[in-house]
């Protein structure tokens, strides 16, 4: 009989096999080319880009699910319990995961190639369950709150036949007079030659008068656009988009994550951001 032997990488497996007779006996010549082919580029301890893309598409559903879900995730307890199930589900620890990204964020371009197979498995779930913009949160007496009803994340495409997300808020109880709303969204990807650039703009209405704030953003970094309503009337509504003429094919990938629209009550300070490279808290 001839030996047969299985060699087992930790990506594949392959049986090669070469029988020659000699002398009545048996001889097994194996002959094989090892390729320099990894599972993943990623070092020892760090989640693979199989392993981390799963764990982020479950981690921005799960980012979706408490900003359109804020009476049930209205604490940070709920919210940790909801990131740690995450976890649980991947058999990781946080350490593992705060490592990860970590790494991959001083590996953006693998990182941006993973991040694309990332939106696509989130909006494939999107698309199964019906993209629509969550209720309103309910008004909240907290000096902020983030009141943000789609998903956190988007990407401009030159291919897209709408480039953009708009949202419309109209609360059962009207937002305080004097309210202040700041939208917020880190933005990365953004070509030095682009013809066209992502356009922000937030509106409210107070009764029979809109106020409107709007911006262009030209490079890549943090933003946020801020308007504050008048002291002597609630606010009805709050509206907007970000969007990007789609006409323009001098970029491949625009990416926007992060996405917020804090509220804040009158009187309470606060600060914006405009093109930083990271939030401040």
């Amino acid at each position: 009989m001839w030996n047969k032997l299985h060699i087992r990488f930790s990506c594949f497996q392959k049986t090669l096999l070469s029988p020659l007779k000699s002398g009545g006996g048996s001889l097994v010549v194996l002959s094989f080319l090892l390729l320099g082919i990894a599972c993943s580029k990623a070092p020892s301890g760090i989640l693979s880009e199989k392993e981390m893309q799963r764990v982020q598409t479950d981690m921005m559903v799960a980012d979706a699910l408490i900003y359109t879900n804020q009476k049930d995730f209205s604490t940070d307890t709920a919210k940790v319990a909801l990131y740690e199930s995450v976890f649980r589900k991947h058999k990781i620890t946080q350490a593992v995961y705060d490592s990860s990204l970590i790494w991959y964020g001083k590996n953006l371009d693998i990182y941006m190639k993973m991040y694309d197979r990332i939106l696509a498995d989130v909006n494939r779930r999107i698309r199964d369950l019906g993209d629509v913009q969550a209720e309103a949160a309910p008004a909240s007496n907290r000096d902020s709150v983030d009141i943000w009803p789609r998903r956190s994340f988007m990407v401009f495409h030159p291919k897209a036949v709408f480039n953009g997300i708009t949202f419309d808020i109209k609360p059962d109880k009207h937002y305080a007079s004097g309210s202040s709303f700041v939208l917020g969204m880190r933005v990365w990807g953004m070509p030095d030659d682009m013809r066209s650039h992502p356009e922000l703009r937030i509106s409210v209405v107070q009764r029979d008068t809109i106020l409107t704030e709007q911006a262009t953003i030209e490079k890549d970094g943090y933003y946020e656009l801020a308007l504050s309503s008048m002291p002597t009337r609630q606010v009805q509504r709050v509206y907007g988009y970000v969007w990007l003429n789609s006409n323009d094919t001098a970029y491949h990938k625009i990416y926007i994550d992060g996405m917020k629209l804090m509220r804040y009550n009158y009187g309470t300070p606060f600060e914006t951001q405009w093109g930083e490279a990271e939030p401040v808290d």
